[in-house]
């Protein structure tokens, strides 16, 4: 009886034993998690931008084009230029109004820009007018003018009639009709043979200036045929003439 007394005194002395040390024992550090990966960052979007300068030109002259990027590796400008650096210019000639275009392209895409060139053709080269006989005959022929009641060459008619002469000169085929014209004051008998005299006159000096007389006729139409119907002095005077017409 003592023995078994003694066992379960022992037995229950290292149960307290095991619980003593099992209630002393300390927890186990627990283990921090591991830290989360780091934020994946996309590639920055490239940026472009290009200019021209001017914008509007005429078909021929030049244009400067310039640009700058970001966050590019390859850069080409279209039409007609190619791959370009980051950063740059270059000078074009466009033919024709154009729009100028750089895409530039990057691990973040690509990205691009454009700007106008107005390109204005060149006005026409007026073509040369090759006036006709007409035209130099009304340019360069001139007539005679009289004063009143008078047949007589003025200093003014002298230079008229010379310039009348050297066209006829540049011109030995032409033949000219010579009309001889009055104001309307007077008779038309009178006027008539006034304005045969002044149409003669005229024939004569140009005579005297080498012209042959076979080239020129004469007639005269006195006061019928007016250049001017007011009755003034002004337009007297242009009705007082010799005037020239080419011969058909």
């Amino acid at each position: 009886m003592r023995y078994r007394k003694y066992t379960r005194a022992l037995f229950s002395t290292v149960l307290v034993v095991v619980a003593l040390a099992a209630a002393c024992k300390k927890p186990a550090p627990q283990q921090a998690p591991p830290p989360p990966p780091p934020a994946v960052v996309p590639p920055a979007q490239p940026t472009v931008s290009i200019e021209a300068t001017p914008t509007m030109v005429q078909r021929g002259e030049s244009v400067t084009l310039k640009w700058t990027s970001t966050n590019a590796t390859s850069l080409t400008v279209a039409p007609g230029v190619g791959s370009v650096s980051a950063e740059g210019s270059t000078r074009v000639s466009p033919q024709d109004s154009v729009t100028y275009t750089i895409t530039a392209t990057g691990p973040g895409g690509t990205a691009d820009a454009s700007v106008h060139v107005t390109v204005a053709a060149p006005a026409p080269t007026p073509t040369a007018h090759n006036p006709t006989m007409d035209e130099l005959f009304e340019r360069d022929v001139k007539d005679a003018y009289f004063v009143y009641d008078k047949a007589d060459i003025t200093p003014e008619s002298r230079e008229n009639l010379s310039q009348t002469a050297q066209f006829l000169r540049s011109y030995p085929q032409m033949k000219v009709a010579i009309e001889g014209h009055c104001d309307e004051r007077g008779s038309t008998e009178y006027n008539l043979a006034l304005g045969d005299r002044r149409a003669a006159a005229a024939k004569q000096f140009l005579v005297s200036l080498g012209i042959s007389a076979d080239r020129m006729q004469t007639v005269s139409y006195g006061k019928e045929r007016p250049f001017c119907t007011a009755s003034d002095e002004a337009c007297y005077k242009q009705n007082r003439r010799a005037h020239f017409v080419m011969a058909k």
